[in-house]
């Protein structure tokens, strides 16, 4: 099958998308496992559904980019950072909204990272400052599941509704975000954050299909013997093996 390859949106590389001569590249396959119709994206696109039927597999060259639900940049997110996508559930383990209509390139200012979450908005209550690490369950680190405001202090980050980077995303790229709602949630939950960092050299989200073990070969027919012994009359009583007696 020949694929079929869309032009390219061109978006400039600006400063707070990875400096002068950032480059981005998104490549979207209509079909699972990279087959089927081919569109690459280099810059923001609005509406995918324009190029292709569907979003099948993904292949990330160079970014990091964000993937929304609905055109024009609404809906849930999911983040996609360097690295291969081959199904839905490569990036998202949410069965209810898996379907991507529209991309944008995701800003990244620094390579350090420092984020600040507070219990209450307007930065007001609680606060937990993270620096240079990922936190799987918040809970773990002493602070609680609310979280009602934030600041992303250097770097970019993602945060998820449950422990162990797990269910709906949300992006908090070089900023302050005084309420829930400004990370697109509607409620104040988050319960673990991640860096958001460059996939090259890891291999998560990619899906390698198992290989079927083969048919073991059919063991042959013995061969008859043509002049059989006939068996000889078992021992009745047959003197116990004393190497495998228990010993008391």
């Amino acid at each position: 099958m020949t694929d079929q390859q869309g032009s390219p949106d061109q978006l400039p590389a600006e400063k707070g998308q990875g400096g002068a001569g950032a480059s981005y590249k998104l490549t979207i396959f209509e079909l699972e496992n990279f087959r089927g119709k081919k569109v690459e994206l280099s810059g923001e696109c609005k509406d995918v559904l324009e190029k292709t039927q569907k979003v099948g597999s993904i292949i990330v060259e160079s970014g990091p980019w964000i993937g929304f639900e609905h055109p024009r940049f609404a809906g849930e997110k999911f983040v996609l950072e360097k690295g291969e996508y081959p199904r839905w559930s490569t990036w998202t383990n949410c069965q209810s909204h898996y379907c991507l209509s529209s991309f944008r390139p995701l800003k990244v200012d620094s390579a350090d990272h420092k984020l600040h979450l507070f219990e209450n908005a307007g930065f007001e209550g609680r606060k937990m400052e993270i620096v240079d690490d990922d936190v799987p369950s918040l809970w773990a680190y002493g602070f609680q599941d609310r979280v009602a405001s934030a600041k992303a202090i250097n770097g970019t980050w993602v945060g998820y509704m449950y422990p162990g980077y797990r269910g709906r995303q949300y992006v908090f790229e070089h900023g302050d975000f005084k309420h829930w709602n400004d990370w697109g949630a509607t409620a104040p939950q988050i319960q673990s954050v991640r860096r958001v960092r460059d996939m090259q050299w890891h291999k998560r989200g990619c899906f390698i299909a198992t290989t079927p073990n083969p048919n073991p070969n059919p063991k042959p027919k013995p061969t008859p013997n043509p002049n059989p012994v006939p068996n000889p009359t078992p021992n009745p009583k047959p003197s116990p093996n004393t190497k495998s007696q228990t010993q008391p």
